[in-house]
């Protein structure tokens, strides 16, 4: 865990993890960001959790099951490093499979229309490699 002070000896001053605590704190603005989009998109769905990559979680010194927002827990759930996913109760692959139903529904099974033909021989010439 990040205590916020660091000192490689005890003569020196203790510093401040300045770098780290800006560190963290840009992650939770994303992830705030990314809860606050997903919440906007799909308001049928309650947000439970953030899914990180296990290394993520590791080396920003955080814990699997944290609390990191808000009603938010922290997941490893074997993402890419560096991305995180928005978990919830929703169900997205259902609107997937019905976007895809929507395009075969689309797709004519019947003709419609005269077919065009073009002017010319009736077979098409042979096409031979140039060796």
């Amino acid at each position: 865990m990040v205590t916020g002070w660091r000192s490689s000896s005890a003569a020196e001053p203790r510093l401040p993890l300045v770098p780290e605590i800006n560190k963290i704190a840009y992650l939770l603005e994303r992830l705030a960001q990314g809860v606050a989009a997903h919440d906007r998109e799909n308001p049928t769905h309650h947000s439970w959790g953030i899914g990180m990559a296990h290394f993520d979680i590791e080396r920003l010194g955080l814990e699997e099951g944290e609390q990191i927002l808000p009603g938010i827990v922290l997941q490893a759930d074997g993402s890419t490093t560096g991305a995180f996913r928005v978990l919830c109760d929703g169900d997205h692959d259902a609107e997937l499979t019905e976007e895809e139903e929507e395009v075969l529904d689309a797709v004519a099974s019947e003709e419609v229309g005269e077919p065009v033909y073009a002017p010319g021989p009736a077979e098409a010439p042979q096409i031979r490699p140039p060796f």
